[in-house]
């Protein structure tokens, strides 16, 4: 599509888009070459700071989209939570006043209740057959289930592998996990995968987490080493195990209210820059896992490289008792994936 013919797409869409979408997509004026013209504005919504990679990948998104489309398609970014919380942000995609949102996977379960596949314990060999399964026929699908809760998915954004870490006892096998309280997001999957290692699970708020490390309310956590290394939990916690229990995506959502009112070529560009920032953000992210390991190492971390078969072999029969039909068939079909 050329660009006069882009802005003629852009008029087309004034009077439907501006009286149903509110403010989560507008219009305003820009000056051109050949005079004013119309600029096609999505409205963004996130929690995440803006030095965190997936930040960095919108804002790619952004340019792409910008240059795609001629400069008449654009995003406004709204990070760090100025437009409400991860589950307050996604409420506004379903209502239709805000166009695009940011969340992990784990958040929106009781959305979508197949996602709660990510939450289970070494589903995943390693990170290929991670991203294997996330650009796969599955990951596709599983992007579209949320569309009967007004909620579209664009693309996955790395966030890495979850790790235990912990104050005092090191954890090279699954056992030294007995008796040890570990915080764990509040989640049943997450509190019965410590449980069946031999934990004690502990929901702790992550703003609370590093108070209560330092306090002893926790013996130790769970998450990724960006995370671990961004809050200064290396300042605590000597002991990081890379065991990688969990894969967790994060995932860009459109709402369906805001999606179903663009035009296909708008949402062609769309797709393809959200496509494009994907592949873009997994290379910072890689960049930030490696920066993050080299930090904690040099703040007096030991890490420990472990047989990850002994703490799969351990948490195994959660797999089995899982009860959602959907959830045990993904599981099937993920384990085919080479």
């Amino acid at each position: 599509m050329n660009k006069s013919l882009s802005m003629f797409v852009g008029g087309i869409l004034i009077g439907a888009l501006v009286a149903t979408a509110g403010f989560s997509l507008f219009l305003r004026g820009q000056k051109g070459a050949g005079g004013g013209q119309q600029q096609l504005v999505l409205k963004l919504g996130h929690c995440l700071d803006t030095n965190h990679p997936v930040h960095k990948g919108m804002e790619f998104m952004k340019q792409r989209l910008e240059a795609m489309s001629g400069g008449t398609v654009t995003i406004d970014i709204y990070p760090s939570s100025v437009l409400g919380s991860e589950v307050q942000c996604i409420e506004q995609l379903q209502n239709g006043s805000l166009a695009m949102t940011k969340t992990s996977a784990a958040s929106i379960e009781n959305f979508i209740p197949a996602m709660s596949v990510f939450g289970l314990p070494y589903v995943f060999r390693d990170a290929d057959h991670y991203w294997n399964v996330l650009n796969s026929e599955i990951g596709k699908r599983l992007l579209e289930k949320g569309e009967g809760k007004f909620l579209r998915g664009l693309c996955y954004y790395d966030s890495g592998s979850r790790n235990f870490y912990t104050k005092e006892k090191p954890i090279r096998t699954p056992d030294d996990l007995k008796g040890l309280k570990i915080r764990v997001m509040n989640s049943k999957t997450a509190m019965d995968m410590v449980k069946a290692m031999g934990g004690a699970p502990t929901p702790i708020a992550w703003g609370e987490l590093y108070s209560a490390l330092a306090q002893g309310t926790v013996d130790g956590a769970e998450n990724n080493l960006p995370s671990f290394t961004s809050n200064k939990h290396y300042e605590v916690c000597k002991h990081f195990t890379r065991d990688g229990h969990t894969r967790i995506p994060d995932m860009l959502l459109i709402g369906t209210k805001i999606w179903s009112k663009l035009d296909p070529q708008v949402q062609a560009w769309v797709q393809q820059a959200a496509a494009e920032s994907s592949t873009f953000q997994r290379k910072l992210w890689e960049e930030e896992t490696l920066a993050s390991l080299a930090r904690a190492k040099a703040e007096g971390v030991t890490v420990y490289d472990v047989d990850t078969a002994a703490f799969a072999a351990k948490v195994k029969p959660m797999h089995g008792a899982v009860e959602n039909a959907e959830v045990r068939a993904l599981l099937e079909k993920i384990g085919k994936v080479e």
